[in-house]
Parts: C-alpha cells; structure tokens; sequence
C-alpha cells in the first residue's frame, strides 16, 4: 500500500511538472535594427534576462517609464540583463532617433514590425513589457507604466 501511494504522488508531481513547463511560453524570436544598423537577434541572448520593451516616442507613459529602464540597466547589465526598447512609432527613425539622444537611452532601440507586434500577441497598447528569462522563456508580462521597483521585483528572482 506505501509502495502505491508513493507511486501515484511521484505520477501526480509529475503531472504538475509537466503542466508548469507546458505553460512556459518561449518568446518570440526576432531580428531588428538598430539606427545604426547594427542588428539585435533575441535568441543571441540565450543565458541573460531580456526585458523586450515596446513603446513609442508619442506615448506618454512609455516616456515616464524610460527613466526607470535607463537606471535598472545601469545596476544590472552586469548581472545578465539586457533591454531592448521595439519602438513602433510609425515615422520611424526621423522621430525616434533624437527622442534616444535626448533621453540618454543606454539600451538598444530597434525599429518594430507588423511580424514582432503579430508574434508578441498583436501588442494592443503600450508600453507593454515582456520579461524572458535565461531559458528564453516568457517569464512576465506587463502592460502599462512599470516603476524601477516593480521592475525590480520581477526581476530579482531571474537574475
């Protein structure tokens, strides 16, 4: 009787496992340029923390989160984390880049597409954050302002 009852909570762990993995969500690969050309591929990041932030220059909560973006970064770029900012303003480059110069934005920002905004589950408002982990799973996401303390405390149990 032991015997069955350790068998059939060992198949029920299981089962959770299972069903936990199952929900882990991989995100999206993606390759975007920067203004400068340079191109940021998500899957090269494999082993770090990837907040994947889309936002516009237009958008005002986008603007008060940035700073936010901009100190996180600094304290943990060298504990793995990367940011990269898709914005998807629609007069691309010409808006986008001196909006990145004034602001002293210190992660990448790349450009985003009709396929990125589809692939991320068709971004309906913004900022939306989404928070992978070292696996390149989706480990949060996050639609509206984030304070550099809510950011953090996602963070902190992934770094």
């Amino acid at each position: 009787m032991k015997n069955a009852l350790s068998i059939f909570l060992i198949v029920i762990a299981i089962g959770f496992v299972t069903s936990a993995m199952a929900q882990q969500q991989k995100a999206a690969n993606f390759s975007l340029k920067s203004a400068d050309g340079t191109s940021y591929e998500l899957s090269k990041y494999k082993g770090k923390v990837v907040i994947v932030n889309f936002w516009a220059t237009w958008c005002g909560p986008c603007r008060k989160e940035i700073p936010d973006f901009i100190e996180a970064y600094k304290k943990h770029k060298d504990k793995g984390l990367e940011i990269i900012g898709i914005s998807l303003d629609q007069d691309g480059w010409a808006r986008v880049t001196p909006y990145v110069k004034k602001s002293n934005i210190n992660y990448p920002i790349v450009l985003g597409d009709e396929k990125v905004v589809e692939n991320y589950g068709g971004i309906e408002a913004i900022p939306t954050t989404f928070i992978v982990d070292k696996n390149g799973n989706i480990a949060d996401q996050h639609t509206g302002t984030m304070s550099l303390k809510q950011l953090e405390a996602k963070l902190k149990p992934l770094l």
